[in-house]
């Protein structure tokens, strides 16, 4: 028995282009992102520098993910809105 030869993916990959080309090629969420890879001490000054210019709780400022990595040094991605209403 024969296996079954792979679909053609151009057709998916061209609408995923145009897709990502209509949106901005990111999320589209509204939320701004930035990444930091800092020693510990630093990331944890940046995000309280993040939180004391943006409050939480008119911006939604929050750390959306974080790595340890190696060298007591953090890899931390945070995010805001782009303004207060």
């Amino acid at each position: 028995m024969r296996t079954p030869a792979r679909p053609p993916l151009e057709g998916l990959k061209k609408s995923l282009q145009r897709s990502r080309a209509q949106h901005g090629g990111g999320r589209s969420d509204g939320f701004l992102r930035e990444t930091f890879v800092l020693p510990r001490s630093d990331a944890r000054a940046k995000a309280q520098e993040w939180f004391k210019r943006w409050p939480k709780q008119a911006y939604w400022t929050e750390i959306e993910s974080w790595f340890e990595r190696p060298g007591d040094v953090i890899e931390f991605t945070i995010r805001r809105l782009p303004a207060a209403d």
